[in-house]
């Protein structure tokens, strides 16, 4: 296990910068400091920032192999600290450090592919007197505002999108985990000229100031949609251009010709992966009705096995809420379940100690209209609700302002594939869940956010369309 021994410092301008005033980060597996972070102020932005937009046109003039080459050396770079960076996501995040190194590595491979993805110029139309040609041009500096739950595999998707494209960026991750980004800061401030890449850290009223900057062209924001209900708001200011990737309340549907056996266990870490704190978490499982025992019984039998507790631990598989704030919320939403009278199908044990646990619970039909299916729990409380038809299940699994992502579970593709169509999301998954690729666009519909990350959409995100017309003379 790390323990901590040196300085976190922000990166900014190529420099390593400490402030007076301090954030504490906790470890959430026994709630003990683990370090102090900078508390950016005011001017530590305006530096940031004054330094990426002095970055920017010689960044962006460089070629798209010279980019590149620069972010192959950061993904090098990334891929010979990965141990590092892990323990650090442990320490800070809680989960199991052999899925922290997942994380690391995936994200070095995003790295390395979404440098290599090119917007290439088209000619939208060409006569012998006359040529329309688009491009696709950088916006200058993006700021990228980082969650909690992926503090890794997120800010390097959103940072190799920016930089590729020839931005320059100021990045803030969450003030409950800033110590991998901090590091990762560290790491590339000799990689990138001075200015390019910037990392500064502090609390909540720091994003604020990000969004209303008028010298950051670009917000690109991951978290609650309350939060980018504020950032789209602040972000009119200038009418900067903004990317929201925002919640969900993901519903799977489980078809009539389903074998529990064979299901339970990838639809189990639908729901409960990173101890469901994922945006793109099954949060409520509709299982037809001539199944729905079965089910419900084999996926308590699998809960039952499931190990929770320190990351450290070779043998847990899900770890503690991230922060005291969201462990009361969910702690809060399961004890007004039970006094709304819905039966707890399981509700799993939990070790007497300190740190943020919560039981895995499995909610046996509860109400359409109840707090625990409406509601995005963002921790492992999973509400499995009876359906008698496909049309109801699709009405139920529509019926929510959110619509990120879903899935349908089943051995007829065919039908499978048309309740899919008639899913109100921006990702439907068949016998699968929570699947990414670098090179395949994501993004929600409804109050699950505005615009794309990942492939050719994603980059676009960080330019503007840009038509040059010429007539021949």
């Amino acid at each position: 296990m790390t323990v901590i021994t040196t300085e976190f410092k922000m990166t900014i301008n190529g420099l390593l910068v400490t402030t007076k005033q301090k954030v504490p980060v906790i470890n959430p597996a026994n709630e003990k400091i683990i370090s102090h972070v900078p508390k950016a102020t005011k001017e530590h932005l305006n530096t940031a920032v004054k330094a990426a937009k002095e970055s920017f046109q010689k960044w962006c003039e460089l070629s798209e192999n010279e980019r590149q080459a620069k972010l192959e050396a950061f993904a090098d770079a990334l891929h010979q600290h990965r141990e590092e960076i892990a323990e650090l996501f442990t320490l800070e995040m809680g989960r199991p450090y052999h899925l922290a190194l997942i994380e690391v590595d995936g994200s070095v491979a995003t790295c390395r592919a979404l440098s290599k993805m090119r917007l290439k110029a088209e000619i939208l139309d060409e006569k012998e007197d006359h040529v329309v040609e688009r491009y696709y041009s950088p916006l200058g500096v993006a700021g990228l505002i980082i969650p909690w739950n992926f503090p890794v595999s997120i800010a390097i998707r959103k940072i190799t999108s920016a930089l590729m494209t020839g931005n320059t960026v100021v990045v803030k991750p969450s003030p409950y985990t800033p110590l991998t980004m901090l590091r990762i800061g560290e790491i590339a401030s000799n990689l990138f000229p001075p200015g390019v890449l910037n990392v500064v850290t502090g609390e909540n009223e720091l994003g604020e100031w990000m969004t209303n900057h008028p010298d950051i062209d670009k917000i690109s924001f991951t978290g609650s949609s309350a939060t980018g209900k504020k950032v789209m708001q602040g972000a009119a200011a200038n009418l900067k251009r903004i990317t929201l990737e925002l919640g969900g309340n993901d519903a799977a549907i489980v078809m009539e010709d389903a074998v529990p056996k064979e299901l339970v266990e990838p639809i189990f870490w639908a729901a409960f992966r990173n101890t469901a704190q994922v945006c793109i978490a099954t949060k409520r499982l509709y299982v037809h009705e001539n199944i729905y025992d079965e089910f419900l019984s084999e996926l308590i039998e699998f809960a039952k096995k499931i190990k929770i507790g320190d990351g450290f631990n070779s043998e847990t598989q899900l770890g503690p809420i991230q922060n005291k704030m969201q462990f009361e919320k969910v702690k809060e939403l399961i004890e007004e379940t039970k006094k709304s009278g819905a039966k707890i199908a399981f509700e799993g044990e939990i070790e007497d100690r300190p740190g943020y646990f919560v039981p895995i619970t499995i909610i046996d039909n509860p109400p359409e209209d109840s707090r625990v299916v409406v509601e995005e729990a963002f921790g492992p409380v999973l509400p499995v609700i009876k359906y008698s038809n496909y049309d109801e299940a699709v009405e139920k699994a529509n019926n929510t302002h959110y619509g990120l992502a879903g899935s349908v579970w089943g051995k007829d593709l065919k039908l499978a594939r048309s309740i899919a169509d008639r899913l109100h999301t921006g990702t439907v998954w068949i016998n699968e869940a929570q699947v990414l690729f670098p090179h395949v666009s994501f993004g929600g519909h409804k109050e699950s956010g505005l615009g794309l990350e990942n492939g050719l959409d994603g980059l676009r995100e960080y330019t503007n369309s840009k038509t040059i017309m010429m007539k021949k003379i």
